[in-house]
């Protein structure tokens, strides 16, 4: 049996390919949800990928779901923090429920996520931690303040852990996609999606496996110097 391997948000969209990406390279792999029972039992019976509930934006619910998946699989050494939520509004129009809720899942949901597993990374000498952040994390975004505020900040933390745990066989690193055809961005207006790709120089959205062939690589051996970075995955469209 491989390592074994959480993603937090892993049973759909760009969560489900890292998912099947890190199964594929030998892992064993955990994959969380907060709420569709239905689509993650058909992620499970699709991919033998066994699938776990709890909100990332509780720290109890997420320690005791950690926890039953290291009861079930072993000791997690790769920790993929993907799960995230929009809610979307102009600034001035913006609610500080909606600001409350982007920051508790996408920002304190990445400290829930780590923080119960990092005792037992650092007593093993090993440890993968990898934070999918965004292009508008880097760049901002009309309307989102709250969620690229939160995005910014998991930038921070990712170069924080990687101090902190260097010593320790630890690595820390984000990816910062741009706009990748999931689900949620091929539902939006076609003239919409062609407005977005005519942004991008590559002329084409992601695809969600472009994604998780980044993070495969950021849990191996193989990139152990790499560490505290960011690497954007964006087609050209923005650079830092």
């Amino acid at each position: 049996m491989g390592r074994v391997a959480v993603v937090t948000g892993g049973s759909r969209g760009i969560g489900a390919a890292i998912s099947k990406a890190l199964k594929a390279e030998g892992y064993s792999v955990a994959a969380t949800y907060a709420g569709n029972d239905e689509k993650a039992k058909a992620f499970t019976d699709e991919t033998g990928i066994k699938t776990y509930k709890w909100d990332v934006a509780d720290y109890d619910s997420s320690k005791a779901g950690l926890a039953q998946v290291e009861a079930d699989l072993g000791p997690i050494e790769v920790v993929v923090a993907n799960a995230g939520i929009t809610r979307d509004a102009p600034f001035h129009k913006m609610t500080p429920e909606q600001w409350h809720q982007v920051i508790d899942t996408n920002l304190t949901g990445v400290f829930n996520t780590v923080h119960p597993i990092w005792p037992g990374m650092r007593e093993r000498g090993f440890g993968r931690i990898i934070v999918i952040s965004s292009i508008n994390g880097q760049k901002g975004q009309f309307a989102q303040v709250n969620y690229a505020a939160t995005k910014a900040g998991d930038l921070g933390i990712v170069k924080s852990l990687a101090q902190e745990g260097a010593g320790k066989g630890i690595t820390a690193n984000a990816i910062c996609p741009g706009y990748i055809a999931t689900e949620m961005v091929m539902a939006v207006p076609e003239k919409v999606r062609d407005a977005i790709i005519g942004q991008i120089p590559t002329g084409r959205l992601g695809e969600p496996e472009e994604i998780a062939r980044c993070v495969t690589f950021l849990a191996s051996e193989d990139s152990q110097f790499i560490n505290g970075s960011t690497i954007s995955a964006n087609g050209g469209q923005f650079f830092v």
